[in-house]
């Protein structure tokens, strides 16, 4: 295809995905669930820390996690004491335990009493172009407090080779602002255009197969190499395109 025919193309599967069905089947389901503003993005971040594996298991897990956290995760965060945290101890999505979840708990408390909440710890940090120094601050922030050291690899770093994906697909919940009531835009400090393609198999796959990446790893370098790619075809909404390569290969077995 030609530059003009692979835009055509992409932007014609956006339109396809990108709309309100797509929630039922998708982790983005469980934010949807909430309306006060901290819940969303409460829930959206635990949603996508165990957004890998079999999407009907990690929509199941995350629905538990709702649950335990009484259904107002935001207020929960705030006013747990530590016998409402032993609940949690039996929780598990395949590495991601009880002790783990209860960190981040903990760790998501301090981020709103000391860093002024999830938004403002990602909106303070130098962009340069694209979120990823802000997601390995964010990392920083968010293991200030004490902590197991098995529970850093739940969140990952772009500046130490990760591609982010799980954390990318939260940003770009809470970041881009879409017509079809899918991605929520209620983070209105951050602009659309330095989201990162939430890179997986599929789209990693599918990028491939339409020529816009190369690198054979879905790694941070390839997250680089295809935020280039996708900026050519929108430079202020690139990751809208995130839903073309995700259904292309999920739905299409393109």
């Amino acid at each position: 295809m030609s530059p003009t025919e692979l835009k055509e193309f992409l932007d014609s599967k956006y339109v396809q995905y990108n709309n309100f069905n797509f929630i039922e089947s998708d982790p983005i389901s469980i934010p949807h669930k909430f309306s006060l503003k901290e819940d969303i993005e409460i829930a959206g971040f635990l949603a996508a820390t165990i957004a890998w594996g079999n999407r009907k298991s990690i929509i199941k897990n995350a629905n538990k996690m709702m649950d335990l956290l009484g259904n107002s995760p935001y207020d929960f965060i705030l006013n747990h004491s530590d016998s409402h945290l032993e609940p949690l101890d039996d929780f598990v999505h395949r590495t991601f335990n009880g002790l783990d979840f209860q960190t981040f708990i903990k760790a998501l408390k301090h981020i709103y009493l000391n860093h002024g909440g999830l938004e403002s710890v990602f909106s303070t940090i130098d962009t340069n172009g694209s979120l990823q120094q802000n997601i390995s601050e964010f990392k920083s922030i968010f293991f200030e407090i004490d902590h197991l050291s098995r529970t850093e690899k739940h969140v990952s770093d772009p500046l130490k080779g990760s591609a982010a994906k799980r954390i990318n697909m939260f940003l770009r919940w809470m970041i881009r602002k879409d017509n079809a009531g899918v991605d929520f835009g209620i983070w209105e400090n951050i602009s659309p255009s330095l989201l990162s393609c939430p890179l997986d198999v599929h789209s990693g796959n599918v990028a491939r197969k339409l020529g816009l990446l190369n690198r054979k790893q879905n790694d941070a370098k390839a997250v680089f190499e295809l935020d280039i790619a996708l900026r050519k075809l929108d430079k202020n909404d690139p990751v809208k395109y995130d839903f073309a390569l995700f259904g292309l290969g999920v739905f299409e077995k393109f």
